[in-house]
């Protein structure tokens, strides 16, 4: 790999991953987490899928927004996570603009059987979640990827969640002025959730696939 892959620090303190570049820490895993946000709801979101995929320290995690990230990357990864903003119930600008350039790797069948996930957040409650999580799994299996979710056997699942992925509410701030309304600590838990799944199944592929 070359020395391009950004670090992943987790804004809640969480301890720094070491990339691929890095030659002293062997991973049996690379993750890809790529986002789409617009005031930061999805950044904070996507930093605690992030952090979930690295708990089993198994994997080595690439965190990066759109504007940083570059899709020839996908090719040397085993799971793909990607997550936006719903846009009227399905993908946002940003990230329909970037995933639109995987016209190569489809073609050529670069993502086959790489495991896949999605993330995003709404400002209204009913608002386009599921709906918006089915739009940005579909381009998944275009590419023959393998799309993992949230079972209801996982704790964080149960009260408030969704199968499809994980999507969550962060109400229209009333001014301006105001702080944003960043995700919920059971948001957050439902992120780093649905991070530890991909890394539990993409273990698995990846250990068949070496054995």
């Amino acid at each position: 790999m070359g020395s391009g892959w950004a670090e992943y620090s987790a804004a809640t303190g969480a301890k720094v991953w070491k990339t691929a570049d890095t030659a002293e820490v062997s991973r049996t895993m690379n993750i890809y987490v790529v986002y789409d946000s617009e005031d930061g709801h999805t950044e904070v979101l996507a930093q605690a899928v992030a952090q979930g995929a690295a708990e089993s320290g198994e994997a080595d995690v690439h965190l990066k927004s759109v504007d940083q990230a570059d899709v020839r990357e996908l090719e040397g990864m085993d799971a793909i996570i990607w997550g936006c903003p719903g846009h009227f119930g399905t993908i946002s600008a940003g990230l329909k603009a970037w995933i639109d350039k995987l016209g190569y790797l489809w073609a050529h069948g670069k993502l086959v059987n790489k495991i896949g996930a999605v993330f995003c957040t709404t400002a209204t409650e009913h608002g386009g979640i599921e709906m918006t999580l089915i739009n940005l799994i579909t381009p998944m299996l275009h590419h023959g990827m393998i799309i993992v979710g949230l079972p209801a056997n996982i704790p964080e699942n149960v009260l408030y969640g969704s199968y499809y992925g994980v999507g969550i509410t962060c109400r229209l701030e009333e001014s301006p002025d105001d702080p944003p309304n960043l995700p919920t600590a059971d948001d957050l838990a439902l992120g780093r959730a649905l991070g530890r799944r991909v890394a539990e199944v993409t273990s698995r592929f990846a250990g068949k696939r070496g054995g």
